[in-house]
């Protein structure tokens, strides 16, 4: 930078300002900014991230920590979540935690001891301990998906109770009496905010909330269990006319049972889901769909978590954003 700065008779904070993106923030002209960055370029300027973290404390780097990479849901996350950090010229490293306590507990410390600036998180619900440490460390982190209500955190989530209630309600006014919800994980409360509003939407139509059309799939072998809570259902309430699927790789396994078992699900059955996945428009095109707002999920966990980066060393009050489903119906 020095070297910049003395070929092109400028200041090396001018410099500095500039190549870490702060021209405009700093008043730079737009002359002297693309002076600066063509200079760069043509002699190839490639900064030495570690020295620039041990001189400003900041690595340029958040952290992700999800629980599948292979879940089309968070793996659209974490691209959303890293083209909006390049907008702030902060670089990310994802890691998948398996949906595993444990193994999630390691990812958070290990990236901490790698020195990424913030964190992104969607935790499982064993990671309060982590979470208590950090907030006591006052270090800078964004929960996503999942969410704590007791503790004072940034989050970013849908509004689960009241998408699933829009989702029922839909199937109840086509005149579906007989709803079935079929659950996962319920030991996350996002989960049970979807069943709740699952509940309030039968209650609100004066339809009764029938134990046996309630499945919950063991979340470790899903793509088998879902079978044996399906045959539940159909045994021991037969003119069931609809479900409810409270995430969208629990309706992708439904789809495969009721194609191989030739059920109707164009008139005689009535679907609906929360969150999608592309087959969905050609396996089942009536299918009614609560979207998550992925894009946005990722925007405004990375702008409230670099936010608080650079409002480092000032109180600043935690956001707390319950976004709404986008809904298709079918």
């Amino acid at each position: 930078m020095k070297d910049i700065a003395n070929a092109l008779n400028v200041s090396k904070t001018t410099v500095s300002w500039v190549l870490a993106g702060q021209g405009d923030r700093r008043k730079i002209s737009l002359s002297t900014q693309e002076k600066i960055l063509a200079y760069a370029k043509k002699v190839n300027y490639q900064p030495n991230l570690l020295a620039r973290s041990l001189t400003n404390g900041s690595s340029y780097t958040l952290g992700l920590v999800i629980p599948s990479i292979n879940d089309e849901f968070y793996a659209h996350i974490a691209r959303e979540v890293e083209v909006e950090a390049e907008k702030y010229n902060y670089s990310l490293t994802f890691c998948s935690s398996e949906a595993d306590s444990e193994r999630e507990s390691k990812l958070i410390r290990m990236l901490k001891s790698k020195r990424v600036d913030g964190l992104i998180i969607a935790p499982t619900k064993h990671s309060r301990e982590e979470l208590d440490i950090m907030i006591e460390e006052k270090y800078p982190f964004v929960l996503i998906d999942r969410y704590f209500p007791e503790l004072d955190t940034n989050y970013v989530i849908l509004d689960n109770k009241e998408s699933s209630r829009r989702l029922v309600d839909r199937l109840v006014g086509e005149g579906r009496k007989k709803i079935a919800i079929i659950t996962s994980d319920t030991h996350l409360l996002v989960m049970n905010l979807r069943r709740d509003g699952y509940r309030r939407a039968l209650s609100e139509a004066g339809l009764p909330v029938i134990p046996a059309l309630y499945g919950e799939v063991k979340r470790s072998e899903y793509e088998t269990d879902i079978i044996r809570v399906l045959e539940n259902i159909f045994r021991e309430i037969p003119e069931v006319d609809g479900f409810y699927f409270a995430t969208h790789y629990l309706a992708m396994e439904a789809l495969r049972y009721f194609y191989r078992h030739e059920i109707d699900i164009t008139e005689k059955i009535g679907l609906a889901c929360l969150h999608t996945m592309p087959s969905f428009e050609i396996l089942a095109p009536k299918m009614h769909i609560a979207e998550q707002p992925v894009r946005e999920i990722g925007q405004q966990a990375v702008r409230i978590l670099v936010n608080e980066l650079e409002s480092a060393g000032s109180e600043t009050v935690k956001a707390k954003m319950v976004l709404p489903a986008v809904m298709n119906f079918g």
